[in-house]
């Protein structure tokens, strides 16, 4: 329902009267929450509140906080509704296929901030920085994905390339393939990635026999493997850090 006030205005008579609308509640509301993430800071805000204002710019004329709840419901993090697939956004009630695009366009953007950031730096000596671009990239991947950092001899990153998809438990790897496009490439050095969905980062044993292969075919083109990560949900785990490099 419609509400309207009614109030006289200078130079009519008290029998005259105009009628206002009244401001949309959401309205007032947008209005308070850009102003508290300007004062205050993005700090300040709860997730929802935060993806609020990003869905003000997507859908400007009616009330989004039931749709950014909702979205938090169905996915349970920001880092997850940044993941999702189009397909998945767009069964969430309000949000349609154009939303979905942008949704799709704000992770990219902070995927790609996240690699400069990292190629900004030497890859081998920024942990942290390294740790958080490939738990951001992978960690709600739905199946299996293998990547590979090719470094300079700096060790900074040259390219980051997807070298092989796969199921919910296996990717295949080609160590020929990595071999190849690391001589392509000129990488004096590469750092292995790779996701296990389950949200277990724990190795496999054909995930320890992948990884001898790959750097077997490397040695022969004196090219070192620094590496190998498993993202999942829980973290972030290092052959490295656990003595299996």
């Amino acid at each position: 329902m419609r509400h309207f006030s009614e109030a006289p205005l200078l130079g009519l008579s008290s029998s005259e009267t105009v009628t206002v609308k009244a401001k949309p509640h959401w309205q007032g509301h947008r209005d308070r929450l850009r102003t508290k993430l300007i004062e205050r800071g993005a700090d300040a805000l709860e997730d929802y509140e935060l993806l609020e204002t990003l869905l003000f710019a997507f859908i400007p004329r009616r009330d989004v906080k039931p749709v950014a709840k909702a979205l938090i419901a169905r996915f349970g993090a920001l880092s997850a509704i940044l993941a999702a697939r189009p397909a998945e956004l767009t069964r969430v009630a309000g949000v349609g296929e154009t939303v979905a695009a942008y949704l799709k366009a704000t992770a990219e953007i902070g995927a790609r901030a996240s690699r400069e950031t990292l190629q900004a730096r030497t890859v081998i000596s920024s942990w942290s920085a390294l740790q958080a671009y490939v738990k951001q990239q992978l960690q709600h991947e739905g199946r299996e994905q293998f990547r590979v950092l090719f470094l300079d001899r700096k060790n900074q990153l040259i390219a980051d390339e997807i070298m092989g998809h796969g199921t919910v438990d296996h990717a295949p790897v080609y160590p020929r393939e990595i071999a190849r496009r690391a001589l392509e490439l000129q990488a004096s050095s590469l750092i292995l990635v790779h996701n296990h969905p389950s949200g277990d980062p724990t190795p496999s044993r054909a995930d320890i026999d992948m990884t001898r292969e790959i750097m077997d075919a490397l040695d022969a083109l004196d090219i070192t493997v620094h590496d190998h990560l498993i993202a999942a949900r829980s973290g972030v785990l290092s052959f490295r850090s656990q003595g299996l490099l």
